[in-house]
């Protein structure tokens, strides 16, 4: 009798071919555990990528673990091990016992598995993605025109296993998939966040490690759900129009025994030279960027997580430690490249290679670097010599500006530049502004607790501090906890502290933080020129004796444009005059010493008018009483004041007339 033909699932010689040349954006659909049929019997078609095993089995719950129960086939050249096992049911667990050339047997979870076992179990299960339900086609649509230069953008950053847990479980109360959907949906809408980022999404052992060290790069973790679960969090999320952004890590994995690290028995995944394959101080692997099975594993993986599970975005981990050799290492503990210096022109050219494909299969979809250095171009073009990034996270200016909160009052004036600095390189890249998990946890202390001063100072700190983040120039993104000034530490074993927003001072800082995301949202000016000089201007960036910045930003059409006044002082201002570039009426939209902020101001009134007397260089001003730590944030737009003056005219000729 005739052999049936290869079904789909089955490794063919196309795809030995785009594997090896690290092409192949699907290989996920081929290596792995797939539900299949063959001969007409249902069952589960394994494949998995040993090129140096001596043989390979797979051990599961369906074989009683039995290591010569299902031996695979290998496949060359690329040293691809397959079988299909008859009978095999979704969400059974299995391994595969690699035997290595020294003839060992070792027991590895599925680098391309879609689910695992509960940690600390480390067997895979069989997953079937098939299911997976959307009815976010709308959404879906319209991301494809989404632009990150011109759309406003802040981020809500979370740890869903610390963001909230349900109190006396036997087990750890975390909230699955289903249930943090719903709530931080609402809780999202609520603020005004444009988007949520969550850690630790991908399979990892432990739970320190935040999601950083992975061992399951295929598989939502298993702490919350499901992946049916999963995805149908990310669609109930778009839904209510919240875009999904994971971070993704490909700089380093852990030595787990049962992951990726010396899969085979060799160096795999890694580089076989410790000086390449090893970080001294986080104690994990390097991925080997110049072997092509690796980067198409790495690329792979970031496209599943946008087209299967349809992400808007990966923030991705530590890319100043995959770009330089030397990141982390003393002499003698890295190997330049062949020009002598200490970039990694692998990882460049996966940076290249991903960022490129990325564009041209997802468009709308934004890729975002926490890269730390002055490494030119990482937002820049491709073809131009870029990495090919969205966006770049400012920590240069993240670190300028919480020395400078950090300090007493007293000793701004002396360290002025630090809040004016970064608008100095704000153009050299496209920017995201953070305040992120890194920075409120060992021994940083929260946002609150980094202000100077007692009670109700550090909230007036941190509020100025807030507000002129929220109009300086780049996107946003704010850690889980910030926006209700969260006391403690932030620490994944237990959840926010929420019985905060029991009190005033909490609750007023969760307004005010609610409105200023809202002013940013509904103000063009606050996002569509952040690329562009003509987005922003100073006022006064040198009013340093009394640790006041005024700037305006400008909406591309001139309307609706803004004036920021912050005072960085305990110092109450009476009559604060601030020159304004148009002579027209400011509208005062917000003000931190409102009464709904915990404020002490009376009711004041909401429209200014420039008058013809020179400040800051500008002929004409407003004056304003400026408050303790105050912010102030003016609308107006060209002929506002013209307009009022004729109405004006028109009604005292009116009168005259009656007369």
């Amino acid at each position: 009798m005739e052999q049936k033909k290869q079904t789909s699932y089955e490794i063919e010689e196309l795809d030995q071919y785009l594997f090896g040349q690290g092409t192949h954006y699907e290989i996920y659909k081929k290596l792995g555990a797939h539900k299949a049929k063959k001969d007409g019997v249902e069952g589960v078609y394994f494949a998995v990528w040993a090129p140096r095993a001596q043989g390979v089995s797979v051990v599961g719950e369906f074989n009683g673990w039995n290591t010569e129960a299902n031996r695979m086939e290998r496949q060359e050249p690329l040293g691809i091990y397959t079988c299909f096992i008859p009978g095999v049911q979704e969400y059974q667990m299995y391994k595969y016992c690699v035997w290595t050339y020294t003839g060992e047997a070792v027991f590895k979870s599925d680098p391309y598995g879609n689910y695992a076992e509960y940690r600390p179990g480390t067997a895979s299960k069989v997953a079937d993605l098939s299911k997976l339900k959307w009815t976010d086609k709308a959404w879906m649509k319209k991301r494809k025109t989404w632009d990150h230069k011109e759309s406003p953008m802040s981020v809500y950053e979370v740890h869903i296993g610390s963001w909230k847990r349900h109190p006396g479980r036997e087990d750890e109360g975390f909230y699955s998939y289903r249930e943090f959907g719903e709530a931080v949906a609402e809780y999202i809408k609520y603020m005004g966040y444009t988007h949520v980022e969550l850690m630790g999404i991908a399979e990892h052992p432990f739970d320190g490690s935040w999601g950083y060290q992975v061992t399951g790069y295929f598989a939502p973790t298993s702490r919350y759900g499901t992946p049916e679960d999963f995805a149908w969090m990310v669609n109930h999320l778009h839904e209510n129009g919240i875009g999904v952004i994971l971070d993704w890590v490909p700089a380093h994995f852990p030595r787990d025994l049962h992951g990726l690290a010396n899969f085979d028995g060799t160096p795999t995944y890694e580089y076989a030279d410790a000086r390449k394959g090893e970080h001294p101080d986080w104690g994990t692997k390097i991925f080997d960027y110049g072997k092509n099975e690796v980067r198409n594993f790495l690329i792979a993986n970031a496209l599943f997580w946008v087209e299967q599970f349809h992400i808007d975005g990966l923030r991705v981990d530590a890319v100043a430690s995959m770009l330089y050799l030397d990141y982390g290492k003393q002499d003698g503990q890295w190997i330049p490249n062949e020009y002598g210096d200490n970039k990694n022109l692998e990882a460049t050219e996966l940076f290249k290679h991903l960022n490129s494909v990325m564009k041209k299969r997802n468009p709308g979809v934004v890729m975002i670097a926490e890269e730390s250095t002055a490494w030119p171009k990482v937002t820049g073009d491709v073809e131009e010599g870029g990495l090919g990034f969205h966006l770049k996270w400012n920590m240069g200016w993240m670190h300028d500006f919480l020395e400078y909160m950090k300090l007493d009052p007293y000793f701004r004036k002396h360290n002025h530049n630090q809040m004016t600095f970064a608008m100095s390189y704000a153009y050299g890249e496209n920017y995201i502004l953070v305040l992120s998990h890194d920075e409120v946890v060992h021994l940083k202390c929260s946002m609150i607790n980094k202000m100077p001063g007692i009670g109700e100072d550090k909230f007036s700190n941190l509020k100025a501090g807030y507000a002129f983040m929220m109009g300086h120039t780049g996107k946003k993104l704010l850690f889980m906890g910030q926006d209700f000034a969260q006391q403690r530490e932030w620490s994944e074993g237990r959840e926010l502290d929420w019985y905060l927003l029991g009190e005033e001072n909490h609750r007023h800082m969760q307004e005010f933080v609610r409105d200023l995301l809202h002013l940013y949202r509904e103000h063009p000016a606050l996002s569509e020129m952040d690329k562009s000089w003509d987005g922003f201007e100073w006022i006064n960036a040198d009013d340093c004796f009394r640790s006041i910045y005024s700037f305006v930003r400008y909406s591309a059409k001139k309307k609706k444009n803004l004036l920021f006044v912050c005072n960085f002082t305990p110092v109450e201002r009476e009559d604060y005059m601030v020159g304004v570039p148009m002579d027209t009426d400011y509208r005062l939209v917000l003000d931190s010493d409102s009464a709904k902020y915990g404020g002490n101001s009376k009711r004041k009134k909401k429209v200014y008018t420039a008058k013809l007397q020179e400040c800051d260089g500008r002929k004409h001003s407003i004056a304003y009483k400026l408050p303790a730590y105050g912010v102030a944030v003016f609308e107006f737009e060209p002929g506002a004041a013209q307009k009022g003056k004729r109405s004006h005219e028109k009604k005292g000729t009116e009168k005259d007339k009656q007369k």
